[in-house]
């Protein structure tokens, strides 16, 4: 706001990212839209924000505390970018459901601004693949999974007896997780640690939704 010196000016908090996209676009909302104009004016006092937000592989919010850097916008998609628990973290706000900021200032890392934190969390999204995941999944799944999975999905075969051979780059074995989604439609395979932590996943998920003990 012209006129008070205290707040900083919303070049330092809105950052434009003409490079294409890293990931293939997909429809993700979660009711209200964000005002993006209100949660700029939000950033420039600096505070902690709680904010309730709901992850790819998860079906409803969670609700966190961060510390907010500003907001970019990227192949016409707005993220926040944000610390959480002191890790630099990119939220799509199409879905975040709810933000306030809170009394307490915002904790950030010494040095670091909304650009340089931008380019380190341009470089881990963009470059994922410390984990390649093999699996099996049902042709008639393919579409859908390459509208979630996006450019994390590296190959597909040709379909043999109607299941598919594909490949998806994860940055950690949790990653899994995501695949949870497509549910008897796909059979992790490899690496070892990637399969035993979608069965143990899936195992848990059968427990919970089994029938009731008569």
């Amino acid at each position: 706001m012209p006129g008070t010196p205290d707040l900083p000016p919303l070049a330092d908090l809105v950052l434009v990212d003409g490079t294409a996209c890293f990931t293939a676009p997909r429809a993700e909302a979660d009711g209200a839209e964000t005002d993006v104009a209100d949660l700029a004016a939000t950033l420039r006092h600096r505070r902690r924000m709680r904010i309730r937000y709901r992850r790819s592989a998860e079906t409803g919010p969670a609700t966190l505390v961060v510390d907010p850097y500003g907001l970019v916008v990227k192949a016409g998609r707005w993220y926040l970018v944000a610390d959480a628990e002191g890790t630099a973290r990119l939220f799509a706000l199409a879905r975040l459901s709810g933000a306030e900021a809170l009394e307490a200032p915002a904790v950030l890392r010494p040095g670091r601004t909304l650009r340089t934190v931008w380019d380190e969390l341009r470089v881990r999204t963009e470059e994922p693949g410390r984990i390649r995941v093999s699996a099996l999944l049902r042709d008639a799944a393919v579409d859908r999974a390459r509208r979630i999975l996006g450019g994390r999905l590296t190959e597909v075969s040709a379909a043999q007896d109607g299941w598919c051979s594909i490949r998806v780059l994860c940055t950690e074995v949790e990653s899994v997780r995501q695949l949870l989604q497509f549910g008897d439609h796909i059979e992790v395979l490899a690496p070892p640690e990637a399969r035993a932590r979608f069965g143990a996943l899936a195992r848990d998920l059968a427990r919970r939704h089994g029938a009731p003990a008569v």
